[in-house]
């Protein structure tokens, strides 16, 4: 049995897991980074991939200071400069094409020239791991299969594979285990970390398509009483235009939207979604994935740190998921290189305390956001209906509450991590 000491093993290699290794990189750190796969090569010619993010401007100044943006830009992002909200009414009240009841946020109101990237998840984790191999301190062990993790002992023990064909076992230990291992994280199982879970009436799919007509620079929200649908503009590519749809609802409507072939599921998006969406002309790809809010009870223990959708999953009806991951692994990092740099043992949990109050507090403030919006519009309560209307209506006409909004999802203001600012 191989055996190899590490000061850092972070399970993962995702996004967060990604950019947590490129954050530590710098500290000279002993760290060895093991998921199942690598993420794919980019294709310039392949049409986008389905899973895509909303990073917001703090996200980005994140991947600049980590080193990775300089790769992801040179592959493919989409700015967006506009973000509307609204409510689809069955009587629509619309100005110019445009609906009255909406709220709408532009970037150039604060002297930006974007509100953010549409960026796919492969590509921003490539990014990453591109930065990431400059670092001679990082150990990457992709694939990896990790059949158990022992926090019993004074360095936790970590059992796996390298590939499905062997049956050899490795063994690493640890002063600190990350866990950046997902929603379904099996870090935090091992650790024996509980968790808050909940799970919501609706579902979604989402949708790639191609349109017609010039490249989008805006995302919208149309809120129903079944749940939103949304449209994310995609990075053009061979010049033909690219959008990815997101429809929320109940799960019998989602999975019959599943089965549907391209011209009967395009028909009903035409029927349902809002006139603001391009004329489409061709369906890529669909799929569809459960909505569950997700907290973990503790984000430290003794060894161990969870990150990321580990410790927590939100209604994704912002797109602030991985802007949340990403500040947990800023703030991580900070909080281990600090400790490090006071000749403090960075796995013990009282050197950790930090990391957890900085980013419990404020994912459970998103969590409450998230949720509020969800309760508040799906529905079809008249007295609140009429309500929500009137407010998105005067929204848009108060630009102070409105830029004030921009900054904060944009990441311009609020209590951030050192990483998250520009330098």
């Amino acid at each position: 049995m191989t055996q190899n000491s590490y000061d850092v093993a972070i399970v993962g290699a995702g996004m967060v897991g990604a950019a947590i290794a490129c954050g530590l990189g710098p500290t000279g750190l002993r760290i060895a980074i093991l998921d199942r796969s690598p993420p794919p090569p980019y294709d310039a010619n392949q049409a986008p991939d389905i899973r895509v993010s909303a990073l917001s401007y703090a996200s980005e100044q994140i991947l600049r200071n980590l080193g990775a943006w300089q790769f992801i830009s040179a592959m493919r992002t989409c700015p967006y400069q506009r973000m509307g909200v609204t409510e689809k009414l069955d009587t629509p009240l619309s100005f110019a094409g445009a609906p009255l009841n909406q709220t709408l946020f532009d970037s150039t109101d604060i002297g930006h020239p974007y509100l953010g990237h549409i960026v796919e998840n492969n590509i921003t984790q490539l990014g990453l791991h591109q930065a990431m191999a400059q670092y001679d301190n990082i150990d990457l062990l992709c694939p990896s299969n990790i059949k158990s993790i022992d926090f019993g002992t004074p360095h936790p023990t970590v059992l796996f594979t390298q590939n499905s064909q062997s049956d050899k076992l490795i063994e690493l230990n640890a002063k600190l285990i990350i866990g950046a291992d997902g929603a379904l994280s099996k870090v935090r199982d091992w650790a024996a970390i509980g968790m808050n879970s909940n799970q919501y009436e609706q579902q979604a799919l989402v949708a790639t398509v191609e349109y017609q007509g010039s490249q989008q620079d805006i995302t919208w929200q149309a809120f129903t009483s079944t749940g939103p649908l949304a449209f994310l503009p995609l990075m053009d590519v061979n010049k033909k235009h690219y959008g990815s749809l997101v429809w929320y609802d109940q799960p019998d409507k989602i999975r019959q939207l599943m089965a549907q072939d391209e011209q009967t599921f395009m028909g009903e998006v035409s029927k349902n979604f809002p006139s603001q969406l391009p004329p489409l002309i061709g369906l890529l790809k669909k799929g569809s994935f459960s909505l569950v809010k997700r907290h973990a009870q503790d984000y430290i223990d003794q060894r161990v740190a969870l990150a990321g959708d580990a410790a927590h999953t939100i209604n994704p009806l912002a797109g602030q998921g991985v802007n949340l991951g990403f500040q947990d692994a800023a703030t991580l990092v900070e909080v281990i290189s600090d400790a490090h740099t006071q000749g403090k043992d960075i796995g013990l949990v009282e050197n950790l305390h930090q990391y957890e109050r900085l980013r419990k507090i404020e994912n459970q403030k998103m969590m409450e956001i998230m949720d509020l919006f969800y309760h508040l519009f799906s529905n079809n309560n008249p007295p609140l209906k009429l309500l929500r209307n009137i407010g998105l209506v005067l929204a848009d006409k108060l630009p102070f509450g409105k830029n004030k909004v921009i900054k904060y999802a944009m990441g311009l203001e609020g209590k951030l991590p050192k990483l998250a600012k520009p330098t």
